[in-house]
């Protein structure tokens, strides 16, 4: 009764992106943007929550009008975790980055894997589908976005790791049935082959450190893509200019594409994406 009475006096409804730390999030301006082009009533803020307070934070979003959740870093596990439901794509990453309030509670979607697609095949014009693709990582980043990259149907994807024992169980995780198309390996595994699509999804550049990549890694033509995004060229970016990519792109537009996707998935409603890149991009 009392969230009734309450949702009848304060009719827009929040949602928040929440993490910790959060206060470098982008995701009130990319949101405020999309609000303001659907006419949609809604108020996104920034969430800090406890390292060990995730749960508790969401119930008092949730006594608070809140209606949905952009989920970053830590809490992507905790979030699939406190779902009553989840889509298969979350399922299969293993990890949450959207929660979105509905009749049988939390429901938990992960966006990442259709953001950076759409980056690729609409704004980079690129299409993984019958290219060699090497994704490096194997943490929660790589997670995300490796079963949709299966499925735009590359010719082989590679996934190297610092680790070699993180990078196979991260493949049998996310393509249990890929057959020979999912192979995996150390990071020295990568010189193998010669890639058109080369993957940043470690944290290194969010650390300004350069990763250590044997040469040859990129086939004429390639694209390299970080996803992390910065104002200049990430280390990574320059690294692979200097090994012989044809061009390079940061993750900006996969978080103005990924954040569309939850906002579709929140209000029913699929918001342009193009001027909210720009203006972020101006703003970096």
């Amino acid at each position: 009764m009392e969230q009734t009475i309450r949702r009848s006096i304060d009719m827009t409804d929040h949602y928040a992106v929440i993490g910790n730390p959060v206060a470098h999030s982008k995701s009130p301006q990319i949101h405020a943007a999309f609000a303001a082009e659907t006419g949609e009533d809604i108020d996104f803020s920034r969430l800090l929550a406890p390292l060990d307070g995730f749960r508790r934070s969401v119930d008092e979003f949730l006594a608070g009008n809140g209606r949905g959740l952009s989920v970053t870093l830590p809490f992507k596990l905790e979030a699939l975790q406190l779902a009553a439901r989840a889509t298969e794509r979350a399922r299969l990453a293993g990890a949450a980055n959207c929660l979105k309030l509905d009749d049988a509670g939390w429901h938990a979607d992960n966006t990442d894997g259709a953001g950076l697609l759409t980056d690729l095949i609409d704004n980079l014009g690129f299409d993984p589908g019958g290219k060699r693709v090497l994704l490096i990582g194997a943490g929660g980043a790589a997670r995300g976005i490796l079963r949709p990259l299966l499925e735009a149907h590359p010719v082989l994807l590679h996934v190297a790791n610092r680790t070699r024992q993180t990078a196979v169980e991260l493949a049998q995780a996310c393509a249990p049935n890929a057959g020979g198309k999912v192979t995996a390996g150390d990071i020295a595994s990568a010189a193998a082959g010669r890639f058109d699509l080369v993957i940043n999804a470690t944290s290194a550049s969010l650390r300004g450190d350069d990763l250590a990549l044997p040469a040859g890694l990129y086939a004429e033509g390639s694209l390299a893509y970080d996803l992390v995004y910065a104002r200049d060229s990430t280390p990574f970016m320059q690294l692979a200019l200097s090994q012989g990519a044809a061009r390079v792109a940061d993750g900006l537009g996969m978080l103005v594409e990924q954040a569309a996707e939850s906002f579709f998935l929140w209000r029913g409603l699929r918001p342009a994406t193009a001027p909210v890149l720009a203006m972020l991009r101006n703003t970096l």
